[in-house]
């Protein structure tokens, strides 16, 4: 476990906090006149999922979670339950909460790669507390309305449904059996394929 100080405890890292592992959402190093800094930072519990605010001062550290990153396969979706395999063995089959998996869910595809957040606590218990995908993923465009000229009024977007039923805003000329790509962090189209 490395130490970060105050103004280390950036954005996308994770840190512990209370004993649990929190994901910096926000991060504000603050100077005022005749004070000394402090960072204002926004944590998201990995293991509640609740958000709160929290200060550290110049003279506070944060412990940086010891973090492992693993391949998984997503393999199907079932009644809010999130299947995965490992994809070396693919009987060693486990399932994920969909309260663990988050905005994430919406652009799982069916036997496509995720990493795992892998926590060790002080028990030597590990942990599953996150899920990301690649930023970037290809999809083919399931249903796509058809475009009518001069209907620019919504700034020239049209809603389309992905190959896993996921809708999203791309450009009229995207049509039905389309490959487009997303950006799976904004959840924004990014370009046909």
């Amino acid at each position: 476990m490395s130490q970060l100080q105050y103004n280390e405890i950036r954005e996308k890292r994770i840190i512990i906090h209370d004993d649990e592992p929190c994901e910096v959402v926000e991060s504000h190093v603050a100077r005022t006149q005749q004070r000394k800094p402090q960072n204002q930072v926004k944590l998201r519990s990995l293991i509640s999922g609740k958000v709160f605010p929290a200060t550290f001062h110049v003279s506070d550290s944060a412990d940086e979670a010891d973090i492992e990153k693993r391949d998984i396969t997503f393999l199907y979706e079932n009644r809010g339950e999130y299947w995965f395999c490992d994809p070396n063995d693919k009987s060693n089959r486990f399932k994920l909460d969909e309260a663990l998996i988050g905005v994430v869910a919406k652009f799982l595809k069916q036997n496509s790669n995720a990493t795992a957040l892998i926590w060790t606590n002080e028990d030597d218990e590990e942990k599953i507390i996150k899920i990301t995908l690649p930023i970037k993923m290809e999809f083919r465009v399931k249903e796509a309305p058809p475009a009518v000229r001069g209907d620019t009024s919504k700034g020239g977007n049209k809603i389309i449904t992905l190959e896993n039923g996921a809708t999203l805003n791309a450009p009229m000329f995207i049509s039905e059996g389309d490959t487009i790509r997303v950006n799976t962090e904004t959840g924004e189209y990014v370009e046909r394929v």
